[in-house]
């Protein structure tokens, strides 16, 4: 079993809560069932990778997605080749996503899991098609019920352990931040008129709607934030929808000619409904996907993910979106 080690207190006390005691489980674990383990300390690249990573888009006035990127470049990237380097021999790396592998025609797919509640596919498109075939989702196939009664009929303890939520207990990404990131300024609505004072963007995401701390008529939501001028915008529902997205930072599985299109299913969220859209090439960096029906909170950084079924076609970044203004 490779175990990773990713958080750092000492620098980065609110990250990744419980850790340490996730580690000496696995440990006990690996000890009482006689399964060589190894600990391998990615503090260092957690930090470099993940986590400028984040502060970076999120003073840019984005909604980045950090477990993608340590997805992709830690735990199946860095932990593969550290343990390759430390001598451990191995075909297939196997974790305990809730994705599914399927092979079909010689060819491997990531697919939704079996669990619809527990689907971690959304956080996986960014893995190389190349890497497919030597991965493996053993729980893809059950439903979180069944693993808890399997893990409880062996009398591991994990089965009555809380899940994590977020990379930062709380949901706070401000603890992130120095206090000079958060500087307070106007809030303005989508016609340009102040109605208030943010205290400092690192405090608010697109789609936002609760802790504006601005009173008005009907509900507002943060419709996206202006660094350069550190200004809030807010709008009224209706204006948080749009007609489609660019995204750039393409993986896909599949192949889409230049000119052609293709019909998906979009996730621009974890948790969002997916929506019917056609997606082309914009140019030779970016994606194009318009929406059948508009969709509420595209906010740039964050990853849309493209569906046929349960099939994952791939996905971006989202750079912006498209608004019939």
């Amino acid at each position: 079993m490779l175990i990773c080690r990713s958080a750092n207190p000492a620098s980065t006390p609110a990250t990744d809560p419980g850790e340490n005691e996730d580690i000496e489980s696995a440990a006990a674990l690996c000890k009482e069932f006689e399964i060589p383990y190894h600990v391998f300390d990615l503090c260092k690249e957690y930090e470099e990778i993940v986590l400028k990573y984040f502060r970076a888009e999120y003073l840019a006035g984005h909604t980045p997605n950090p477990c993608i990127v340590c997805n992709r470049q830690l735990k199946f990237g860095f932990l593969v080749d550290r343990a390759k380097r430390f001598g451990i021999d191995f075909d297939y790396f196997a974790t305990g996503h809730y994705a599914r592998i399927v092979q079909e025609n010689g060819s491997y797919h990531l697919h939704k899991a079996r669990d619809r509640s527990k689907d971690q596919s959304y956080f996986l498109y960014a893995l190389p098609a190349s890497d497919l075939a030597h991965i493996l989702f053993p729980l893809g196939e059950l439903t979180k019920t069944e693993v808890c009664g399997i893990a409880g009929k062996y009398g591991l303890d994990v089965a009555d352990q809380a899940e994590s939520q977020d990379f930062i207990a709380g949901g706070d990404y401000s603890v992130l931040f120095d206090q000079a990131d958060a500087k307070a300024g106007d809030i303005i609505d989508d016609n340009g008129r102040i109605l208030g004072q943010h205290k400092g963007l690192i405090h608010y995401t697109v789609g936002q709607r609760k802790g504006l701390g601005i009173s008005h008529p009907r509900p507002l939501y943060v419709l996206k934030k202006d660094p350069r001028n550190n200004r809030l915008i807010v709008t009224e529902r209706e204006g948080l929808f749009a007609h489609g997205l660019l995204a750039n930072e393409i993986n896909l599985f599949v192949s889409l000619a230049q000119g052609k299109a293709i019909r998906a299913r979009a996730k621009i969220r974890q948790g969002q409904r997916k929506l019917d859209a056609t997606v082309t090439w914009e140019n030779d960096q970016q994606i194009k996907v318009l929406f059948d029906l508009p969709g509420p909170s595209v906010a740039p950084g964050q990853s849309i993910v493209l569906y046929d079924g349960n099939r994952v076609l791939g996905g971006g970044i989202i750079v912006e979106p498209i608004r019939n203004d």
